[in-house]
């Protein structure tokens, strides 16, 4: 490997000369304290930043194995290397001038989850650090500006290094605490799966967020406080006996008059499925792994899905067990994604009235009364909630605000007033009982058995344009495209981080030349793929060996929400 001054005695023999000179300096360069790789250097100015990394070893960088030796405190310790080196970089960013992206210096910006994620990896045997970041090559119109790369490459670069993946005393506090948080939150995790519960809610979490559009926690909000009769201890290593509220499985119902709470309840369950950092007010809100929020989605693609366990004798006459749709209503879309969800390894429903299709969440007995059954092609999911526990062992947490339908089929009822919760199962069983004499027994349907999931997609078709080649772009946390193709997510509400898209972008681009072949199931190309991340990183998703994007850790849940929503997937039955 050639040394830093070899790079500074290569950057000077450009200068001014055309701005591809720059790709010349791609390749590794050993610098005093660490490793800088010049992994992909960007067209012009105006193009996207070029792809650096650096790489601090073990031995050097003084951190302890401690913070390190497990894998949920990895994850935690790589989360709070990239926060820091984020932190360290922004106050040096475009401090080099120049045209276009010049001097532009940044990485990853982790958001309240704690995320496994390529641009910053720690290898657990040694405590190598690597950590992958973008750099603008400072340009003169379009000609190579060799003193502003020095001065970001020379001076800011090492500083920023030195700051933020070298340990330091004064930082002891705060990698501890996020090592001993992550040993807690994996601790209720282990305790929900031993104790029969689906999530946990600690008291005195904040649950309400800042606003819309941030996901940090209001200030002033009321902190959370179990009921007494759901209240349960649980022993952490770090933080000791911890209270809250233990959500067993079964049916839970959550009502309660409007801006009173629901919504938000449901909200930090749906993201209690990832760990979250110190002081977001969430850290000890912990869902289990697989749960999933459904919705119905008016529009989306349906792609030989059996939806026949809720939709049947169609009109149309439509194959139910092998459904199609190119624009499907809220009743159908939310069947198929029931279905798809239970596909995906589901075991617990998380599902709010609000964002639901009416006539598939319930038919009430006027409108049964007036529209005979065998008009109606929908078995509404009250009927089947219960056998979907019973049978298949998924609990569904329910969010109503306008009709008592689900208080016959709830195990248990929640009512919260003005943010706080309040156990109401018998009261609320019992007016149902006053109200309307119908028993559970009486919604309930017969149980069908087990959706077929017998799906065998095809291999991608390939463009001729671009080389063969599937170029894919970003566009936020709610879509990516494929060539010209867009995967619309929206629906998919637990995606909670831009590099999860791009993540699920690349997983869509190796099932189709990988895993896809006609023969394998849905289930079966994504358990190779499974394998395929499991065995290489996040990293063997990638395209090219050195310019790697910025991808953090999609669940299996959404990965199979990303292929049901890819328009161009075809099925050998087709």
């Amino acid at each position: 490997m050639k040394t830093d001054t070899d790079l500074r005695q290569e950057i000077q023999k450009i200068d001014r000369r055309g701005y591809p000179a720059y790709k010349g300096l791609a390749g590794g360069w050993k610098f005093r304290a660490f490793d800088l790789s010049i992994d992909h250097v960007q067209g012009d100015p105006f193009a996207a930043p070029s792809k650096v990394s650096v790489k601090v070893r073990g031995d050097r960088s003084g951190f302890p194995h401690a913070l390190y030796r497990s894998e949920v405190r990895k994850t935690a310790f790589e989360d709070g290397l990239l926060r820091a080196f984020a932190a360290e970089a922004s106050k040096y960013s475009f401090k080099a001038s120049g045209s276009g992206k010049s001097g532009l210096i940044e990485c990853s910006r982790p958001g309240q989850e704690i995320l496994k994620r390529t641009s910053c990896e720690v290898e657990q045997a040694n405590g190598d650090i690597l950590l992958r970041l973008e750099i603008g090559f400072p340009a003169n119109g379009r000609s190579v500006n060799a003193g502003e790369l020095i001065k970001i490459l020379f001076d800011f670069l090492p500083r920023i290094v030195e700051r933020a993946l070298f340990w330091h005393k004064e930082d002891e506090e705060r990698f501890t605490a996020a090592a001993g948080l992550a040993d807690d939150q994996a601790a209720v995790r282990r305790f929900l799966k031993e104790n029969g519960l689906v999530a946990f809610v600690a008291d005195g979490a904040i649950l309400p967020r800042e606003s819309g559009v941030s996901q940090k926690p209001m200030r002033n909000a009321v902190p959370f406080r179990s009921p007494e009769e759901m209240r349960v201890t649980i022993p952490l290593p770090n933080r000791g006996d911890v209270t809250g509220m233990g959500i067993p499985k079964g049916i839970t119902l959550i009502v309660g008059g409007g801006y009173h709470g629901k919504s938000t309840l449901l909200q930090a369950l749906e993201r209690g499925v990832y760990n979250h950092v110190g002081g977001d007010g969430r850290e000890l809100v912990i869902t289990e792994e697989t749960a999933v929020k459904l919705r119905a989605e008016d529009g989306r693609r349906i792609c030989g899905t059996d939806i026949s366990m809720f939709i049947n004798n169609l009109p149309s006459g439509a194959d139910c067990s092998h459904f199609y749709s190119e624009n499907a209503s809220g009743s159908t879309s939310q069947a198929a994604g029931t279905v798809e969800a239970i596909e995906a390894g589901c075991r617990t429903f998380l599902i709010d009235e609000d964002t639901c299709a009416t006539n598939f969440m319930l038919r009430d007995e006027l409108m049964a009364s007036v529209v005979a059954g065998d008009k109606e092609p929908i078995t509404p999911f009250i009927a089947k909630v219960r056998a979907l526990y019973e049978k298949e062992g998924i609990s569904t947490v329910l969010v109503a605000g306008s009709s008592g339908a689900y208080f016959h089929v709830a195990d248990r009822v929640i009512q919260m007033d003005e943010y706080v919760p309040f156990e109401i199962t018998g009261k609320a069983k019992a007016a149902a009982q006053e109200f309307d004499s119908r028993g559970a027994e009486k919604i309930s349907a017969a149980y069908p058995g087990r959706p077929s999931f017998d799906r065998k997609p095809m291999p991608g078709r390939r463009p001729e344009s671009h080389g063969g080649r599937v170029k894919s772009k970003v566009t936020g946390k709610d879509s990516f495209s494929l060539n010209r193709e867009s995967v619309d997510l929206r629906g998919v509400e637990q995606i909670v981080d831009r590099e999860q898209v791009q993540a699920l972008a690349q997983c869509l681009k190796v099932l189709e030349a990988e895993c896809f072949d006609g023969k394998r199931t849905v289930s079966e190309a994504l358990e190779l793929l499974r394998q395929k991340i499991e065995k290489g990183g996040l990293t063997s998703l990638s395209d090219s060996r050195y310019n790697i994007p910025a991808m953090a850790m999609p669940r299996i849940q959404e990965i199979y929400s990303c292929v049901n929503r890819y328009r161009s997937l075809r099925l050998t039955k087709e």
